[in-house]
């Protein structure tokens, strides 16, 4: 098969098979040296997707926020201010790294990559296809909830080096914070595994070609969702929920003594961080990249089955941004003790209710 074929047939698959036979025939390379390029070509990949993302939501966020706040936001660099992110990016990298006194320089230097491989690691399971993800085996749901925890080790390394008051109350606000929060987000995951039967993400997402979850799964579905967002918002240290970066009460949290590159690592982390919530809400809820299916509207199924995957898979993972980023600018920041009131007393016994509700639905075979 050509390349050409490979891609009209919009299966990552087939395209993957033709470079390996190119690599291994045509060019006649050794199998392991094939193997090499092929894992080097799809970390530059992830790695120029990553970086791409993350400055369009930097751009995504500030517009939406003028928007919010009736101001223009960014409108200078470039047409309608599209390249102000890039010349962000380029400022950021030519900035100097300041090196403290009296710091554990090892732990210092080490906490943003534990924060940035967290966050790739998570942003390498999402489904952007057919076949279009980098990680996919039966358990890539309990997977990506574990690697995803990787990160609040990175901000605890990071407000304890510092050898600060402000960065060590900031980390530990956030390491309660996620910690706990946590909890709501995996039993709302829990619950959606348990109506796909399945935790392989391929395989939830195909599972949702008739009708997605959102809908199939009853009131228990919508519960989950309505939890997973407002968890996902606080995992992320985003308002209402950004008690570990408080502006007026710890100057910028547990990452204030960074610059440069570092604090740019933290800051693109944040922002794919957000994506990853959406893009997970997206995969256990909307379908992933599955189109909008109707049962018996078979007309409709087909125009819909026209638009690729990927549009599909973005479009919801920018409206789910999008209301994320809502909350941000229209709630007034918690304090931390109703921060963990909301957790503890309210969310963490609807979701273990609600998985319950999941388990008589599927036992009583209640599913749409």
């Amino acid at each position: 098969m050509n390349l050409l074929a490979a891609i009209s047939a919009n299966d990552a698959s087939t395209i993957s098979m033709w470079v390996h036979n190119f690599l291994l025939d045509t060019c006649g390379l050794a199998p392991w040296l094939v193997v090499t390029i092929e894992c080097l070509l799809i970390g530059v990949g992830l790695l120029l997707l990553y970086t791409i993302l993350a400055l369009f939501y930097i751009l995504y966020e500030r517009k939406i926020c003028a928007w919010f706040q009736c101001r223009l936001g960014p409108n200078r660099v470039g047409p309608w201010g599209l390249i102000q992110s890039v010349a962000d990016a380029i400022k950021m990298l030519t900035k100097e790294l300041i090196h403290l006194k009296n710091i554990d320089r090892f732990l210092f230097a080490l906490a943003p990559y534990l924060v940035i491989i967290a966050s790739v690691l998570a942003f390498a399971v999402l489904p952007w296809g057919n076949g279009w993800q980098v990680i996919d085996f039966n358990v890539g749901i309990f997977f990506l909830v574990a690697v995803s925890s990787i990160g609040v080790l990175g901000i605890l390394l990071a407000g304890w080096s510092s050898n600060n008051k402000f960065t060590l109350i900031g980390a530990l606000r956030s390491g309660s914070q996620m910690v706990s929060y946590e909890l709501s987000i995996g039993l709302s995951v829990v619950t959606m595994v348990a109506l796909a039967g399945t935790m392989s993400v391929s395989e939830i997402v195909l599972a949702q070609d008739r009708l997605w979850f959102i809908f199939s799964g009853h009131i228990s579905a919508i519960i989950a969702f309505v939890i997973y967002l407002i968890a996902g918002t606080a995992e992320t240290n985003r308002g209402p929920f950004d008690l570990p970066e408080a502006e007026s009460e710890l100057t910028a949290g547990y990452h204030t003594e960074y610059s440069g590159i570092h604090f740019g690592f933290f800051y693109l982390a944040e922002y794919l961080n957000l994506f990853i919530v959406s893009g997970v809400a997206s995969l256990l809820f909307f379908g992933g990249w599955m189109p909008l299916h109707i049962p018996g509207w078979e007309s409709f199924n087909t125009i819909m089955d026209y638009i690729p995957g990927t549009i599909w898979f973005l479009g919801k993972a920018f409206v789910l941004s999008f209301v994320i980023i809502w909350f941000k600018w229209t709630f007034p920041r918690l304090r931390i003790d109703q921060m963990l009131k909301l957790e503890w007393k309210y969310l963490l016994p609807f979701s273990l209710f609600n998985l319950v509700l999941m388990a008589l639905i599927i036992v009583f075979d209640w599913k749409l």
